[in-house]
């Protein structure tokens, strides 16, 4: 039976083949069906690199893999004695496949990273990173660049630095961007309608080009420092200053050396925190893994230019039974799918396709990029530094999943469960007077808080009564579990929940119980926290069960405190998610309804008339008198407000 065979668009330059076969009427896991399944594949497999997909009977993704011969690779898979445990169990669920041929093993890898962030099987190796890298973008598009945070998509033109390792390194290097050259950071609009240099100005952190303190030419100057001290030539911008700073003096233009003087302070104060244990490595990405008790953490400092642009820590799951060698391999190729390769990348061990890796990050770089591992000097000294990291960061991460599954455990016993939750859902509603009204749910498990899985739920219930609480509950409720109900009946997929709390009293979850009753839905464990009869005494929260009882916990209780953490996420998250509904709202317009307007003609009808109350109530004939705006568009809008 041929199954659906789409791929992801951005693997559209692959030279697809794709063959899905399947075999009905095996539910159980079963090696025979499994291998039979394989088999029957491997009659049209060819001697071609690719990628091919395992799934299960209902075709559910269970292994991503990538092969230099698809069919020797896969028939490897028959040959169940010498599988480990981890592939016997997955070839038994196996019921159908799915073949994509590439134009060489490099472009096999790279389809086979994308394959695996999309369809997150559960016998690959998966980085769990919901974070995006923050990059330092200096933009080209204006006579006055601008020195800014980025994340996401590269559409403004502009060159990026980074990928930095947090928020605060990023902050971090944008204060002494703004120390050592004067760059401004303010938006477009503030910076075109100053009449006055801003408070940087002022502390000597901004040039004002704004009101024209500094002039095109001498900012460009300023831009091209900067650029030279982003790209690691900031001894060239210390001789630089030195010089000017020297010459100001002789001039006795003290005022000048003054300000050049504390700027050379403040590059020497940065390349001494900076540059600890980078000086001569240039570009560089340093990874180093430690493994302990069953757990792999993998570290990994980013040097641009032989500053140290921070380091972060990395947990992959689905690790068991797998070589260290092909986690930190996996990790990698997953870890670059969406953030550019230094041009020389640092490991703590040779890897067995330390080449083809190599060859697949530079392919999709545009550039070289090569592989080693440091045996002396200064590399080998950062290494080092990065070993020690990774052991230390896996020996905190095993002390927290050790007082976090303590915390399970008695969140189970206090419950009732039958064991320590593995998926936890709390659900909060956020309003101000019945507007702008949406529900939050947050996910967490015995890893932490699973940001990727948070949940908004916008109320588009029109019977539902402003600020009605109850109701609001009720239609996330009907919204979150009717979905589960059509998409994972089996509960087999992970998204299904071992208990759920809900931040409010009896009558919220008096709500959340009826809908689950009448979906037919009995065996969910639901928790009401309330806030107690002093609203504002953090500890004195009341737990309403459903079988009526009510409790509070001894104020010093570490469980209480896990709980309260999971309320104030999901409180955090909800009014988070308001907030930025009703920014929007705020910034909406009439015109938004009407059909056929785009943002140029709106703009046009806005800055003609001035409100969007004027344009409802503008005659036809003023209407076509707008600039930019046709007859046909201005009777348009005259008939959208008044032909009713």
């Amino acid at each position: 039976m041929m199954g659906d065979m789409s791929t992801p668009s951005a693997t559209d330059r692959f030279n697809e083949e794709k063959a899905t076969f399947a075999i009905r009427g095996a539910d159980a896991p079963d090696l025979d069906a499994g291998v039979a399944a394989i088999r029957n594949v491997l009659k049209t497999l060819p001697q071609r690199s690719g990628v091919y997909r395992m799934q299960d009977a209902r075709g559910d993704v269970l292994y991503v893999g990538k092969a230099r011969s698809l069919k020797q690779r896969v028939a490897n898979y028959t040959q169940i004695k010498a599988l480990p445990k981890r592939l016997q169990r997955m070839v038994s669920q196996t019921r159908s496949m799915t073949i994509v041929t590439t134009n060489n093993e490099a472009e096999a890898l790279l389809l086979e990273a994308q394959l695996i962030k999309r369809y997150r099987p559960a016998y690959n190796v998966l980085l769990r990173d919901d974070k995006s890298f923050p990059f330092i973008l200096l933009r080209a598009d204006t006579d006055f660049p601008r020195v800014q945070k980025h994340r996401g998509a590269r559409r403004a033109t502009g060159n990026y630095y980074g990928p930095f390792a947090s928020a605060g390194s990023v902050n971090n290097t944008l204060n002494a961007l703004q120390k050592l050259f004067l760059l401004r950071s303010c938006t477009d609009g503030f910076f075109k309608t100053r009449d006055r240099p801003c408070l940087l100005y002022q502390i000597k952190r901004c040039s004002a080009p704004c009101v024209g303190r500094i002039d095109k030419a001498a900012y460009a100057e300023l831009v091209g420092d900067a650029k030279d001290f982003l790209a690691g030539r900031s001894t060239q911008v210390q001789a630089k200053l030195g010089t000017q700073m020297q010459a100001a003096a002789e001039a006795m233009d003290f005022e000048l050396a003054a300000l050049l003087r504390d700027r050379l302070k403040a590059l020497t104060f940065v390349q001494g925190t900076q540059a600890i244990n980078a000086e001569g490595v240039g570009d560089a990405d340093v990874f180093a893994l430690a493994c302990k008790e069953g757990l792999i953490g993998i570290q990994a400092f980013f040097i641009r230019g032989g500053q140290n642009w921070g380091h972060r820590s990395f947990f992959p799951t689905h690790t068991a039974e797998v070589p260290e060698d092909e986690v930190l391999t996996s990790f990698l190729t997953q870890f670059y799918e969406e953030v550019p390769p230094a041009r020389t990348v640092l490991l703590d061990r040779d890897l067995p396709e330390a080449e083809l890796l190599a060859q697949a990050l530079g392919d999709a770089a545009g550039y070289k990029v090569a592989l080693s591992v440091p045996q002396r000097g200064d590399r080998r000294r950062l290494m080092d530094q990065a070993k020690r990291n990774a052991v230390e960061a896996l020996e905190r991460r095993l002390a927290e999943s050790t007082t976090q599954a303590r915390l399970l455990r008695e969140v189970a016993d206090l419950f009732d469960l039958p064991e320590p939750p593995d998926r936890i859902e709390v659900y909060d509603n956020s309003h101000i007077q019945g507007t702008n009204a949406l529900g939050a749910m947050v996910v967490a498990g015995p890893e932490g808080f699973r940001k990727g899985q948070y949940r908004k739920f916008n109320i588009r219930n029109k019977d539902t009564v402003p600020g009605d609480d109850f109701a609001m509950m009720r239609e996330v409720f009907q919204r979150r579990f009717a979905r589960a109900q059509a998409e994972d009946p089996d509960r087999d997929g992970g998204e299904w929940p071992d208990l759920v709390l809900i931040d409010g009293g009896r009558g919220q979850l008096n709500a959340a119980r009826g809908v689950l009753e009448d979906l037919g839905i009995e065996d969910v464990c639901l928790v009401g926290v309330a806030k107690g009869p002093n609203h504002g005494r953090e500890g004195r929260e009341v737990f309403h069960l459903m079988d009526g009882r009510d409790f509070q916990l001894p104020v010093n209780a570490p469980v209480l405190f896990y709980l309260q953490r999971l309320r104030d996420e999901v409180h955090r998250f909800a009014i988070g998610a308001h907030r930025e509904k009703r920014a929007k709202a705020i910034g909406a317009s009439p015109l938004d309804e009407v059909p056929g307007i785009g943002p140029a003609r709106k703009k046009a009808l806005l800055m003609h008339f001035g409100t969007g109350r004027a344009v409802r109530n503008a005659s036809l004939d003023d209407l076509k008198r707008t600039p930019g705006v046709s007859a046909a568009v201005a009777q348009q809008v005259y008939d959208f407000y008044h032909a009713r």
